[in-house]
């Protein structure tokens, strides 16, 4: 089975690696970048840290009240122990994961077999012993303390990932496409002791241990008990980025982000019959929330297909042969799946969908509505917080609305002054934060205290998106503040004209930005992505021309005429991020540099 470049079979560990090094000396103190530029390999590396305490912002102390039966606020939350477990142990061989190539290979995991392997790993992590496998790693060291795993979807990204849980290591995952300089600089500013990647990233390194020999090694078992996780460890760091600066880092404590995700699981309706597909990299935020979180929550089962990018035509087999029941997709994938002939198509067992990651535009909705007869319910959120904002079943859908806040979440919108805006009033979404620290929130960003302080202004945290509240409380995205256009004086959202746009038959995918304009200051331009059909058709002489014209037309005749775009250009492509997101941030980039020509 292939999902990635580099890996010769998916589904047995002998292709993975784990490698741990020593720190040699260096300290946590060395400017970001320098650290890691003493040895050019050390990027892939494992490094012993002397300090054995992850560093944690406690802006706003956080009162933890008992919830369901799998939370014990004495003992605070893990998610191995008070998730999986139990289920492994009272229903063995119910299945946790179905792997599937699409082709000739299907794995199936049980609840047993993936807590059995996880918590063996757990242990090799944390034995002394661990140096006996050629590990460049001190005898008797602790287990590590951070780790950064760039795994695609296979079943070791679950082990390590509930491993971890079990023996009180904390994660940062990374997509597979992150490059040498990204993976330098995550281990700058992280501080990571260890590594878990596939063969690709193996070149030249010495020290590096086979996976498979970590997770059989005798020393694995018998399992050591599960490391008495307190409610404010840190489970998660993320790596996240505006249009600007680098990445930043986001913690996640144990308790609080399990408790937040209590949301997700009735958001995705997920239960312990069901089959859950989520379709997203294992590189992001979402895949902790949808891959581990809500389905182990919720008893459920996780289908993982390992196609090695989307594709519509698999996709839509996949749902007529699969007992898929909750489907959970970008709005880029609706975007192409809508596309297709669904009207001829019958889903084996599919019952609910769901989107998150950015607003799903008003038709798509409608036009899978009316393929398919499955409503699709939206969800909002960020790296930084869980489920904010959602529509669930049997609420009003109101296309393109982000539904209303989830219980543990205040929404607000305000303006500059940190004032609430009256109802139907566009301006910045934000949390309130007080009296109480909502669940599943972050409280900082790790060693960035003003970006922290941009974040956390008086009494909210501040998403960095604009946005305005309905009279029924449903909530609607606008832009992201560095996204919108003001042209003449006028705001304009992108998200609002890429919608119009996309309503036309003419048009695939949309994305829109302000480019520089003397007399305007900013105007409005798209970047459309073409129907076949239509693609075809500017082939025609004055066909381009016309078609552009047609298309400023029909935003003029739908929306305020002075969000039209006064230019349009026809692409191939538009840039994406590994989750499906359009980055409008690289379509402005392409324009500068054009004005600099």
């Amino acid at each position: 089975m292939r999902s990635s470049k580099g890996f010769k079979c998916l589904l047995r560990a002998q292709t993975l690696s784990f490698s741990k090094a020593l720190h040699r000396g260096l300290s946590n103190q060395i400017p970001t970048g320098e650290r890691y530029k003493k040895n050019s390999n050390l990027f892939i590396n494992c490094f012993w840290c002397q300090s054995q305490s992850l560093r944690k912002f406690q802006l706003v102390e956080t009162q933890h009240r008992s919830l369901h039966l799998r939370f014990n606020e004495g003992k605070g939350f893990n998610l191995t122990r008070d998730a999986v477990s139990p289920i492994a142990e009272s229903q063995g061989d119910k299945l946790a994961l179905i792997l599937s190539d699409g082709r000739s290979k299907r794995h199936e995991i049980s609840y047993r077999k993936l807590l059995d392997d996880s918590t063996a790993l757990a242990t090799a992590l944390s034995s002394a012993s661990l140096a006996s496998l050629g590990a460049c790693w001190p005898e008797g060291a602790r287990r590590p303390r951070l780790a950064l795993v760039v795994l695609p979807k296979i079943v070791e990204w679950w082990q390590v990932n509930l491993a971890a849980y079990w023996c009180g290591m904390t994660i940062s995952v990374g997509t597979q496409l992150l490059k040498r300089r990204d993976l330098e600089y995550r281990l700058a500013q992280s501080g990571a002791d260890c590594v878990f990647c596939g063969p690709d990233l193996l070149e030249a390194v010495d020290g590096w241990v086979r996976y498979e020999e970590l997770l059989n090694a005798k020393f694995a078992r018998p399992a050591i008990a599960c490391h008495l996780t307190q409610p404010d460890d840190v489970c998660h760091i993320f790596f996240t980025s505006g249009t600007t600066g680098y990445p930043k880092m986001v913690p996640h404590e144990h308790f609080s982000y399990a408790r937040g995700h209590q949301a997700t699981v009735r958001w995705l309706d997920l239960g312990p019959d069901d089959v859950f597909w989520n379709v997203a990299d294992t590189g992001w935020a979402k895949s902790i929330w949808s891959g581990l979180y809500a389905p182990l929550m919720a008893g459920a089962s996780s289908f993982v297909h390992q196609m090695e990018r989307f594709d519509p035509v698999e996709t839509v087999a996949t749902l007529q042969r699969e007992p898929i029941s909750v489907l959970c997709a970008p709005p880029a994938a609706y975007r192409a799946l809508v596309q297709l002939p669904l009207e001829s198509c019958t889903f084996k067992s599919l019952r609910h969908c769901v989107s998150g990651g950015e607003p799903l535009n008003p038709s798509v909705l409608k036009t899978w509505t009316k393929k398919t007869g499955l409503n699709i319910y939206e969800g909002y959120g960020q790296s930084e917080t869980t489920l904010m904002c959602c529509t669930l079943p049997g609420m009003t859908i109101k296309p393109g609305s982000m539904g209303q806040p989830v219980p543990g979440y205040d929404i607000r919108v305000i303006n500059e002054d940190l004032e609430e805006e009256a109802t139907g009033v566009e301006g910045q979404v934000a949390v309130k934060i007080k009296p109480r620290h909502p669940d599943g929130l972050f409280t900082g960003y790790l060693g960035n205290p003003e970006k922290t302080a941009q974040a956390f202004r008086g009494s909210f945290y501040l998403t960095g998106d604009r946005g305005y509240v309905d009279e029924d409380g449903y909530l609607w995205f606008v832009a992201r503040d560095d996204d919108v256009i003001i042209t003449s004086g006028y705001r304009v959202g992108p998200f609002e004209v890429e919608s119009v746009l996309l309503e036309h038959r003419s048009v695939s995918e949309a994305a829109v930005v302000g480019v520089p304009d003397y007399q305007r200051g900013h105007i409005v331009k798209a970047f459309i992505v073409l129907s076949e059909e239509a693609a075809q058709g500017i082939q025609d002489e004055g066909g381009a021309e016309r078609l552009m014209q047609e298309l400023q037309e029909h935003v003029r005749q739908n929306t305020a005429p002075y969000k039209y775009p006064r230019q349009i250009e026809f692409v191939r492509s538009l840039p994406k991020t590994v989750s499906g997101k359009i980055r409008r941030v690289e379509l402005r980039k392409i324009e500068e540099n054009r004005k600099q020509k």
